[in-house]
């Protein structure tokens, strides 16, 4: 049985029951429903605006808590993570994950944060790949590539959701065959789990019908000081990588495995995000800043491994990224401009957050050089990546 390995780690006991669209994160949200501030009680958004009936499924906010009074909001609607509520080093609660507080935000303003991505999470060079002889025209919605699953991924899916024990929340979704024009009926199970060291742990498990490519991964951004606190240039930043893939104008994978020695992508050792985002070097230009793939040390692992780490000096607070994957997308908020205003009422500007997707690599189907994607009957997809958060 094939496995591709994830996990993120969610804390606690369950309480209650890129160019194209990249740029979507730069649309103009409706001020009426963005700027209501969290419950009072609980520093969360309210529950009753994520109550909504959605294509005729019911969403909901769910929040999940543990001993350490860390606390994490979830929605069914495209699996996201709406918030993350972590102890600084004062022991304040401070939201460090960028999102919005209603249902209808997302609804009216579609983007990525927090998001389950998927089927294929990143970027198809001009939408098309061939498998077992026979090829496939996806939407190209980032420029000439597809991206993220395509115009609508399921970022824009409702899920079912059932709790699991005391501390988790399992997410299903049945993607039919055709949809987006992928092949085969994907069934895919998701479950966020809270631990007791402040950790979110996300298992993805899928199986089809139909030979098909699969990529899952989680789109929170990320802002160690604090979501709406302004540019994380002065996070200290370390991946695990002596290598990434450069990419073209597109931002598609030229194939390369490429030395990160002497670049602005050796981040082997801390790096304050700020003194590599703008660097005189051509992938930087590319990306506009940091928009790559790393390729992990170790490869695919059947447990998650330590592969990355984010400090920011002015909380504290430090998130260690575990994963089973053999990537990792280091994206850098590039195109984030203001114009979308999160749940503290403030505006996310350009490189107000930063991403690290978990992945096997972009354009893996159309590269015999990459880890493959295809998944086929009788084989179940399962990764895990794992983010867990503590204060130094």
């Amino acid at each position: 049985m094939k496995q591709f390995f994830l996990s993120a780690v969610l804390l606690g006991m369950l309480v209650g029951c890129n160019n194209s669209q990249k740029q979507q994160e730069s649309s103009t949200m409706s001020d009426s429903t963005s700027t209501a501030a969290a419950d009072s009680a609980s520093g969360l958004p309210d529950r009753s605006r994520f109550q909504k009936d959605v294509e005729g499924k019911q969403a909901d906010l769910f929040v999940l808590t543990n001993a350490s009074g860390m606390k994490v909001a979830i929605t069914n609607y495209g699996g996201r993570i709406v918030s993350i509520l972590v102890p600084d080093k004062t022991g304040k609660l401070l939201d460090v994950n960028l999102g919005h507080s209603s249902i209808d935000d997302y609804l009216e303003n579609e983007s990525f944060f927090g998001t389950l991505v998927g089927r294929y999470g990143n970027r198809i060079g001009k939408g098309k790949f061939t498998l077992d002889g026979k090829t496939y025209q996806l939407a190209t919605n980032n420029g000439p590539n597809s991206l993220h699953g395509g115009k609508k991924g399921f970022n824009a899916k409702m899920w079912d959701a059932t709790p699991v024990g005391t501390n988790g929340l399992k997410l299903h979704y049945v993607s039919p065959d055709g949809e987006e024009n992928y092949p085969g009926t994907l069934t895919v199970d998701v479950t966020y789990t809270l631990t007791d060291d402040n950790g979110i742990k996300i298992d993805y498990q899928a199986t089809t019908d139909k030979s098909t490519v699969v990529n899952l991964t989680n789109h929170a951004y990320f802002n160690l000081n604090g979501e709406g606190s302004g540019s994380v240039a002065d996070h200290l930043v370390e991946i695990k990588a002596d290598r990434y893939t450069p990419v073209d104008a597109t931002l598609i994978p030229t194939g390369e495995l490429a030395p990160v020695d002497g670049t602005p992508f050796d981040l082997r050792k801390p790096v304050a995000i700020g003194e590599r985002q703008d660097a005189d070097h051509p992938q930087i230009k590319n990306g506009g800043g940091f928009d790559h793939n790393f390729v992990l040390n170790g490869g695919q692992t059947a447990e998650p491994r330590l592969i990355a780490t984010v400090t920011s000096p002015k909380t504290g607070i430090s998130m260690d990224v575990l994963t089973t994957e053999p990537g990792v997308q280091f994206y850098g908020g590039n195109f984030l401009n203001g114009k979308r205003i999160g749940k503290s009422g403030k505006p996310y500007d350009k490189r107000s957050a930063f991403c690290l997707e978990t992945q096997h690599f972009p354009d893996s189907p159309n590269q015999s050089k990459f880890p493959p994607t295809v998944l086929k009957p009788g084989e179940t997809y399962k990764t895990t990546t794992e983010y867990r958060f503590s204060v130094k």
